[in-house]
């Protein structure tokens, strides 16, 4: 009996690594997984995966340990970075954890996602600039998708930004 719960656990243990391991590490599967939930990969997706993963990095979170609100900016083609935010964080409308504001970000901007850590309440607001528009409309012209990612991955500047003051976490 014992040694049946033992690897029972150990079964247990081995499953959860696999689930965990099945998130997108690579550029193939970023695309794969960008493409199925948002119906294509263009460049605006990948946007919001680095965002994601920023802020899970910079916030010591891990994926579905955040909320995020995001605004769309009114010359925003859609809130298409919301996807990439939601796959690199594992945020959900579903569960709440992910909402598409209904306000919109300034003119002069393409979005703003707010993403703050469930377990703590810090947060970060993370803008992206209008004038990244043209060029991501760019990118999807000139590359297939892993070059949109691997271009979106390797541009410099493409958003800012700002701490957030601490919001007390939800109540468990």
């Amino acid at each position: 009996m014992v040694r049946t719960n033992v690897w029972l656990l150990v079964a247990a243990v081995i499953a959860c690594g696999v689930a965990q391991s099945t998130r997108a590490e690579t550029p193939e599967e970023w695309v794969k997984l960008g493409a199925r939930v948002h119906g294509a990969f263009g460049s605006f997706i990948p946007v919001g995966i680095r965002i994601g993963l920023n802020a899970l990095q910079r916030l010591n979170a891990e994926p579905r340990g955040v909320t995020v609100v995001y605004y769309s900016g009114p010359k925003a083609p859609c809130p298409c970075p919301a996807d990439g935010i939601a796959i690199a964080t594992m945020a959900s409308a579903g569960q709440g954890t992910l909402q598409i504001s209904p306000d919109k970000a300034p003119d002069d901007v393409l979005g703003i996602a707010v993403i703050r850590s469930k377990a703590t309440g810090a947060g970060l607001k993370y803008t992206v600039a209008a004038s990244w528009i043209p060029k991501l409309i760019e990118m999807n012209k000139t590359y297939d998708p892993i070059g949109r990612y691997d271009a979106v991955m390797k541009a410099e500047d493409l958003f800012s930004v700002t701490p957030l003051p601490e919001a007390a976490p939800p109540p468990k």
